[in-house]
């Protein structure tokens, strides 16, 4: 799946559009290297996001096309 859906998906990011910006910016990190928005995301990537000062971690747990807001803190686990 691509990594600005993923976002999107698991609610990490809000929208599909600023997940896009996010990765044009430089400010999402797959496995330690900057990603853009087409790279594939599978489960087990550490996925890192910079939100001003802030820096969120997380690590793919699961893939899925659409998930109940419920069910999307089941796709990643914090770090």
């Amino acid at each position: 799946m691509r990594l600005d859906k993923f976002l999107k998906v698991s609610r990490l990011i809000k929208r599909r559009t600023i997940a896009n910006e996010a990765c044009d910016a430089g400010r999402v990190m797959v496995n330690g290297r900057p990603a853009k928005a087409s790279v594939k995301v599978k489960p087990g990537d550490i996925i890192e996001i910079q939100f001003g000062t802030k820096t969120v971690k997380a690590r793919v747990l699961d893939i899925q096309d659409t998930t109940k807001k419920e069910q999307a803190k089941e796709l990643f686990e914090y770090l």
